[in-house]
């Protein structure tokens, strides 16, 4: 289980980039109207983490990708885990 410490540091992390990409209006020029996505990866000396954020006008889009990462997730996920 990830402790306590570390888990705010995620989350630091996370925001603080988000924030920065949120700043620079360059950063959503490009973008489509209707379905974008945003993702961060980090690490520290214990683990590595990634977070996808997804936005989109039609509800069916998200619920899409977060059933392919759920099929991925079953598919890849060890014993140990």
């Amino acid at each position: 289980m990830i402790e306590q410490n570390d888990a705010k540091k995620v989350i630091e992390v996370i925001g603080n980039n988000l924030i920065g990409v949120s700043h620079d209006s360059k950063n959503f020029e490009r973008l489509p109207d209707s379905f974008w996505g945003y993702f961060a990866r980090g690490h520290d000396e214990k683990g590595v983490f990634g977070v996808i954020i997804t936005y989109s006008q039609k509800t069916q889009d998200v619920d899409e990708l977060i059933k392919i990462y759920e099929e991925w997730v079953n598919k890849n996920k060890t014993k140990s885990d």
